[in-house]
This record gives C-alpha cells, structure tokens and sequence, in this order.
C-alpha cells in the first residue's frame, strides 16, 4: 500500500521510494563510540547504496531500573549529535520526553522521535509537530493499530503532514512482545509512512529483572516479515558490541552483521514493490 512521502534531506520514506533504515546504537554511551558508530554507517550507507538516518538517544528517560545508564542528558547529547551530523553528513533522529526539549531538539535533529510510552501525550505531539519538523511517533505498546489515527491526527492538527508511525509491538505480559503483522496495512490506510522497529520488537521488557533482555535472534526473522507485509523503513539499533552495550545491548544488533541483513531486506523492499 503506498502512504505519502516523506523528505528527510535527500532521503525520502514511503510511497514507492527504496527501503530506509534508522539506525545507530541505542544511547549515546560517549562522543567517541557514538561518532565511530556513526563513521562506519556512513560508509556502510555509502557503499551499499543504503538510505539511513542515524539514530541515538541522548536520554532514555524511560528505564527498568533507577540505577540503569540513561545517557549525557540533553544539552551534552545535542552537542554530540551535531557534531556527528555535521562530520558524517547523515540525518540524525532522537527522542523528546518533555514539551521543553521539543526546542533545542528541534535545532539539531532531522527527525523527532516521540517514545512509544508517550505516544498518547496530546501536548508533547502537539510541540513537536509544531517544530516543523518531520516527526516520528512510535505507536504504544498498548495500542491497537487503529488507534493511531487519533495520533495522527493530534499532529496534522498543527498543519504539519511530515508524520510517521513506528510498530515496536504490543505488551503480551510476561515480559513479551508481539507483533502482528496486520499492523502495516492497517496503519498504512491512514496515508503515512510506516516504520518497524526491528530491534525493540524482539525486547523483552524488564526481563532480566532491573533491565530489559532481548532476543536478537529474532531479529532478521521478523525484519523480513515486515518488509514483506509492505513496511516502508527499518528501524535498528547498532553497536559494535552488543553485549557490552549500556542500554538494550540483548536486543541490539552487531554493525558487521548489518551490512548483510539490510541487503536481504532491500531486495525483499524491491521485489515487493515490483
């Protein structure tokens, strides 16, 4: 199904445009591994001809545990992301939690990212919409597809059209997730983009008891699955290496294996659409 497209730069998501990826490791741990990771995206996304947008959180206000590694905070994090941007030449993407960061956040990134447990916050949609700024919104975890359109439209209320939507899966208990792959097509229908969140999809939440664990393995599984029910980008989480990652590190992926795995899904984009 095809949605409107969206230009972020020289990228463009949705309509009948190549496989986007979003990707890049979880938290910003330091300057130095952020922007590694982001140096060796770039060549990735260079020489395999992959549109990517580089992503990184500079918070993650929503964590398991109290003692769990949130990252530099706003004001540093923005610094680094700049820094990245303008080295590296990507879009860059990043959350908000609050009305007040919609701002600065607006200043530096390309996209603006509203969580999943915040995606029913009228006033903070509201703020990012109304930085002009593309904006993706991660469908809650305790969404039904069709609920997003209320989303939506809370966002296409400011005037701004640059909306999409990210299926990350919904609560099952028992620290799991599940996606449903009727979740494309249905959120698809409202006329945005749709982006799946590969790697949050295979978390399990607070299972590990003061943070989350994952399962990894399902990862190239169920990306192949939403590239072929029509997903028009994937979002990844990278480092390079995984397990002695900060934050998210079972659920996140290696970057040498990404390279392998986004050329799967690109062909899999390209036949689907032929």
């Amino acid at each position: 199904m095809s949605t409107k497209e969206i230009r972020v730069g020289d990228i463009k998501i949705g309509g009948k445009n190549p496989l986007v990826f979003i990707a890049g490791p979880c938290v910003i741990e330091n300057e130095e591994i952020t922007l590694k990771a982001a140096l060796r995206l770039k060549e990735i996304s260079e020489k395999n001809n992959i549109p990517l947008i580089f992503k990184s959180s500079y918070d993650k206000a929503n964590r398991s545990s109290v003692k769990s590694f949130r990252g530099p905070g706003i004001e540093e994090g923005l610094k680094i992301l700049k820094k990245i941007k303008l080295e590296t030449g990507l879009a860059i993407l990043s959350d908000v939690h609050t009305i007040e960061e919609t701002g600065p956040a607006s200043e530096v990134l390309d996209i603006i990212q509203i969580p999943a447990f915040l995606s029913r916050q009228t006033d903070l949609i509201v703020a990012a919409a109304k930085t002009g700024k593309p904006v993706n919104i991660k469908k809650g975890q305790y969404l039904a597809p069709g609920d997003v359109i209320n989303t939506i439209e809370k966002a296409a209320s400011t005037g701004n059209q640059n909306i999409m939507i990210t299926e990350r899966g919904v609560s099952f208990g028992y620290n799991n997730l599940v996606v449903d792959m009727r979740a494309f097509p249905i959120m698809q229908g409202f006329g945005y983009p749709v982006i799946y969140d590969a790697t949050h999809s295979v978390q399990l939440p607070g299972g590990q008891g003061s943070c989350s664990g994952g399962q990894r393995e399902f990862i190239g599984p169920l990306s192949r699955a939403a590239v072929a029910a029509g997903c028009d980008a994937v979002f990844m989480e990278l480092h390079e290496d995984p397990e002695s990652a900060l934050c998210d590190g079972p659920n996140m992926l290696s970057i040498d294996s990404f390279p392998v795995l986004a050329a799967k899904l690109t062909a899999l984009h390209q036949l689907i659409n032929n």
